[in-house]
């Protein structure tokens, strides 16, 4: 039976777009469902302030009048335009284990971001760094987490079968809580805190956070992250939309901020509890009951797992030892709910200064993530 394409136009469409990326993963134990209403709303062009920015399609494969893929084609301009590329970016790419059906998802990507005078296909990545992104492609036994992408693997052979190829990759470590912050690191903390008049900021809600520092949270975000891989610098509405989304689901036990004698925020790390266990009971829907497990997971005083979201520098902060301040402030936070671990988030292979962040602890790097390219020809 050959495989038909369809583009996602009505609402209808749209959930079950975002559907099958649940249930084709319906008896896998380390699948980590993303919420619903957040997949949602990401996508829909009237809700997602991206689209300031990104034009998107979407397509549904279907084979006997039944979903077997899916995938997103996005170009983000403001991206193409920073880095000098016209790259048509694909996500949300999900399908049987069949190559009629990736191919021709692929191929229908391929050809609408021809279509927009581009000239390659890179991918799986989403509007903006904060969308899932990368491949997996070892790591397989290990649970998802919701900040990342989790695949079968005979996923990266049909890529390679498609003529797809390693752009770059990304590695994940799970760090091991020690019982006190390392002698080193302290005495570096110390040092650098003495030296450059920085200070640990702690706020108690999202209201004050947003009123103590604004939009220059993701001002910092910006400067840091902006001469990493793809990287979209963000607009002052993408700025307010991930404020609103994000900053209500964070314990702010876990959030650290560094301020210099100015009270100019320097530093920030960003962590929440794993909450995949409770994503994969509710399936990621909150209602009827989902919204319960979820707040469980965010509002528990013992937590096994917390998830590294993101760490983010200052420029002019950057290789002076500031780094090891959000640890620092962190691992009494992690004793006092019992972390056994972290995970990290993606890091990128080339950033170096990144994995010396785990130099003082105990880690074991379990996964590898891959993005991937292709000439438009």
């Amino acid at each position: 039976m050959s495989v038909s394409i369809k583009e996602v136009v009505s609402r209808k469409d749209l959930k079950n777009f975002v559907q099958f990326g649940t249930d084709l993963y319906h008896d896998s134990p380390y699948f980590c469902p993303p919420l619903f209403f957040d997949e949602i709303n990401t996508l829909d062009k009237k809700k997602n302030s991206a689209f300031e920015v990104c034009e998107a399609i979407y397509y549904l494969a279907y084979k006997n009048n039944k979903i077997v893929g899916r995938i997103a084609g996005i170009v983000n301009h403001r991206a193409n335009e920073a880095w000098g590329v016209k790259k048509t970016r694909f996500g949300w790419f999900d399908f049987i284990d069949d190559t009629d059906v990736s191919f021709s998802l692929l191929k229908a990507v391929e050809n609408w971001g021809k279509a927009k005078g581009m000239d390659s296909i890179n991918g799986p990545v989403g509007f903006t760094d904060f969308d899932h992104e990368g491949l997996l492609i070892e790591g397989f036994d290990q649970l998802g987490t919701l900040a990342t992408i989790y695949n079968y693997p005979y996923y990266a052979k049909h890529y390679e079968a498609y003529g797809l190829t390693k752009d770059i990759d990304s590695l994940e470590w799970k760090i091991y809580t020690p019982k006190e912050v390392p002698v080193r690191m302290a005495r570096i903390s110390a040092l650098v805190k003495e030296k450059y008049n920085l200070r640990y900021v702690k706020v108690k809600s999202h209201k004050e956070l947003v009123k103590r520092f604004g939009y220059t949270f993701f001002d910092l975000i910006d400067e840091a992250y902006r001469p990493l891989y793809n990287y979209s610098p963000l607009t002052e509405s993408q700025k307010k939309y991930y404020c609103e989304i994000y900053f209500p689901m964070l314990n702010f036990d876990f959030l650290s901020l560094v301020v210099n004698d100015k009270d100019e925020l320097v530093a920030l790390g960003v962590s929440m509890p794993d909450i995949t266990k409770a994503l994969q009971k509710c399936r990621g829907k909150l209602f009827p009951f989902g919204f319960i497990h979820i707040l469980k997971g965010l509002k528990a005083k013992k937590i096994d797992v917390i998830d590294l979201m993101l760490i983010a520098v200052r420029p002019d902060y950057q290789n002076k030892g500031v780094n090891s301040l959000l640890f620092d402030e962190q691992t009494p936070y992690y004793n006092k709910y019992q972390v056994k671990y972290s995970e990290s988030s993606p890091v990128l292979e080339t950033n170096l200064k990144s994995q010396a962040n785990y130099a003082y602890f105990e880690t074991e790097q379990h996964k590898r993530r891959r993005i991937y390219i292709k000439p438009i020809v």
